[in-house]
């Protein structure tokens, strides 16, 4: 067990919207080990909370008629000590607020923003709610990325707005990457939680810039064969990079998410 305490602007919390979340909170146990919290307060919209190892590590909300976008979603939750300040920082650097800083009960704040890159990304101001506290373990985040169509616009958004420090790693040793400037880690601090991606020839045309979320698990080929035999799919089998075994599939109802283990010897 790794007990993690997200610094300012690092990835805090990650929830999925789904249009069947009893099937989905069946498919995540069976996967990942997760339990389900008893439903909240009416007011909080259906709204659950995932467990592992009795600690909360996800979210789950029915799809709201209405909400637009897509009905099986997975979103990604920064954390922020003021969601106004950071509202009115993502502003000034050209982002747009979606949902501005918006009080759940005594949980926490929230505030859902799009960056100049077109990226949904959210942020999460805690108060009895402080988000997942674990990393590196089955079932617990492993990783984050934004996959951006705008690299530049993307490097220049979030340092200000979180306060991070970029560092750039090139290709990842991939040597059909996009030169020099493909990838950046994104450091809280004297650690790194997340990276932005220059995505802007590998999504298609309609694609938007999106966050996408990585959970650690044991054996990544066999959580793929899981994945499948539980009726999800596989948009990209397990494959052995210098940062570890990474796979990416889709949950029963098409929502995206990743997988990961540690490189050999970590």
């Amino acid at each position: 067990m790794t007990d993690y305490s997200a610094p300012l602007g690092a990835p805090i919390w990650m929830d999925l919207m789904s249009s069947d979340p009893a099937g989905a909170a069946d498919f995540y146990r069976a996967t990942f080990g997760w339990e389900v919290e008893a439903p909240p307060r009416e007011e909080f919209g259906g709204y659950q909370n995932f467990t592992l190892h009795g600690r909360r590590v996800a979210g789950l909300s029915p799809h709201m008629e209405g909400a637009g976008g897509p009905p099986n979603i997975w979103s990604v939750y920064l954390h922020t000590a003021d969601a106004e300040a950071t509202a009115a920082a993502a502003t000034e650097a050209g982002g747009t607020v979606i949902v501005p800083p918006m009080a759940v009960g005594s949980e926490g704040t929230m505030l859902l923003l799009a960056d100049t890159a077109g990226a949904a990304i959210g942020f999460w101001q805690p108060n009895v709610h402080t988000g997942f506290a674990e990393w590196g373990v089955h079932g617990a985040p492993y990783w984050f990325d934004c996959l951006s169509k705008d690299y530049a616009a993307s490097q220049a958004f979030y340092p200000p707005v979180t306060g991070a420090r970029l560092e750039e790693v090139g290709s990842g040793g991939d040597a059909d990457a996009q030169g020099p400037d493909f990838y950046s880690q994104v450091f809280n601090g004297e650690m790194s939680y997340s990276g932005i991606m220059n995505a802007s020839t590998m999504l298609p045309p309609e694609a938007p810039s999106f966050w996408q979320m990585y959970v650690t698990v044991d054996d990544v080929a066999a959580t793929v064969k899981q994945v499948t035999s539980l009726g999800g799919s596989v948009m990209m089998p397990a494959d052995e990079t210098p940062y570890g075994t990474l796979a990416a599939v889709t949950d029963p109802f098409g929502a995206n998410f990743c997988l990961g283990h540690p490189p050999a010897g970590m």
